[in-house]
């Protein structure tokens, strides 16, 4: 049951954050997101072994995942949207791979955190230099020599991630790595597939006409796949005792969690300009005063919340292991809490009625459910108790094709739920051509 429950914990977290990073985008809400999957994980288990390294291993979490938003996959979920079978299908394929490679990275560079022992530590420089260098062969090698395009004529960066996850796959089993593999492998999984599904769900809601924000749904269900995925992971083996914690790199780590992820966020999200245009579309009647509000507002939640987790960790996190269990949940409920006001401050929401078509709705709902979880069964603490099992090239093999039947068939039920396609469908292959003037 507790395995379970670190996994559902870590799902719903991790999907609640990743559809807030909807209203974000690119990889700094990803990286935002990433790193309240990682402090959902180390909060469910509760494990004393890794409670000192929360801000290193959440902030491998939050570049892991965020690294993947650099793709673009905005045209890829519209192949979805038609209604002949090969660029349908091939739409769904292309999320099951952009979700594998958000999954992956994520997944993979928190479990070699995890990994990491006083005998084996990684070698983060020669892995960094590695990542950096299989993304630009392998965008050089497949965009510009292959011209092996997924989205044209949006960017083509899936392939940059691809080389950097092939990289880092590679390191992980060449040095001995099995366990981050592993929960790469799973994160992988759970992301693609989710974000496959996810689109499904979507594809249903606009058939249906169901008034609502399918598209925030698609990105709550890649977060919760990817969550399970990574979580179950985690919980199915047992992991070695950690290298000591580094107190200048949690610190280094807290920088960048609490003041450099959300200072670039509100960089990008409470700008004068756009705050001005969402103030009109509110029908304000002071628009200025509504911008200096907002920003106001957004600077001060989230200097409190920097200033409240990098003194907290200073006072309790860094000296008595005993009050570190306490510390931690504090800073996953401020992350998660802040990225949810955040999203609602930028989209007007404390200005005007929230209808029910909104996603916004369930927002909050699901972090009560996060909080009544930790409440009633969070505070107990971890008993590794991991049958481990033995897994073999036949069960991926296995794994793959109950995949690709999964991808044929919601591209059969897709086809068939709408006469005509759908609105922002597009076409990959067999496109018609432009008529001539």
């Amino acid at each position: 049951m507790r395995k379970i429950y670190v996994m559902l914990f870590t799902a719903l977290a991790l999907g609640l954050a990743w559809a807030i990073r909807g209203h974000f985008g690119h990889e700094w809400g990803a990286s935002w997101a990433g790193g309240v999957g990682g402090l959902a994980l180390l909060v469910a288990m509760r494990d004393p072994r890794y409670m000192r390294r929360t801000p290193v291993l959440a902030a491998l979490c939050a570049i892991g995942w965020g690294a993947g938003g650099i793709m673009s996959y905005g045209i890829v979920i519209g192949y979805c949207r038609g209604n002949d079978f090969i660029n349908v299908i091939y739409g769904f394929s292309m999320l099951v791979v952009i979700g594998g490679l958000y999954g992956f990275l994520g997944g993979g560079l928190f479990g070699l955190g995890l990994e990491s022992t006083e005998e084996h530590k990684p070698k983060w420089g020669s892995l960094t230099a590695e990542m950096v260098a299989g993304a630009w062969i392998a965008w050089g090698l497949l965009i510009y020599q292959f011209e092996w395009y997924m989205t044209p004529p949006r960017s083509e960066l899936w392939a940059a991630c691809f080389g950097a996850s092939s990289a880092l796959a590679w390191y992980l089993y060449r040095e001995g790595y099995g366990r981050a593999l592993r929960v790469g492998a799973y994160s992988a999984l759970g992301g693609g597939l989710g974000f496959a599904l996810g689109n499904f769900l979507q594809v249903i809601g606009s058939s249906c006409e169901i008034p609502y924000n399918w598209w925030n749904v698609m990105e709550f269900t890649l977060g919760f796949c990817g969550g399970l995925g990574m979580a179950y992971a985690v919980v199915s083996r047992k992991w070695p005792d950690p290298v000591a914690p580094s107190i200048p790199a949690n610190r280094l780590a807290l920088l960048f969690l609490f003041i450099a992820i959300p200072f670039v966020n509100h960089i990008k999200a409470v700008r004068v300009d756009t705050l001005s245009s969402l103030g009109k579309s509110l029908e304000v009647a002071d628009v200025s005063r509504f911008v200096i509000t907002q920003q106001v507002l957004a600077w001060v939640l989230a200097g409190l919340l920097a200033a409240g987790e990098l003194l907290s960790w200073r006072r309790y996190g860094e000296r008595k292991k005993t009050l570190t269990a306490a510390v931690v949940p504090g800073m996953f409920l401020g992350y998660l809490g802040l990225y949810t006001i955040f999203s609602y401050i930028t989209g007007g929401l404390f200005y005007r009625h929230i209808d029910f078509g909104v996603s916004h709705t369930m927002y909050v709902p699901i972090l009560a459910v996060l909080v009544a979880m930790w409440f009633a069964v969070g505070r107990k603490e971890w008993h590794d108790t991991v049958m481990e099992r033995p897994e073999s090239g036949i069960r991926w093999l296995v794994i793959a094709a109950c995949v690709a039947l999964v991808l044929v068939g919601i591209t059969f039920a897709s086809i068939n739920m709408h006469a005509k396609p759908l609105g922002g469908s597009h076409k990959r292959f067999f496109a018609e051509a432009p008529q001539k003037p």
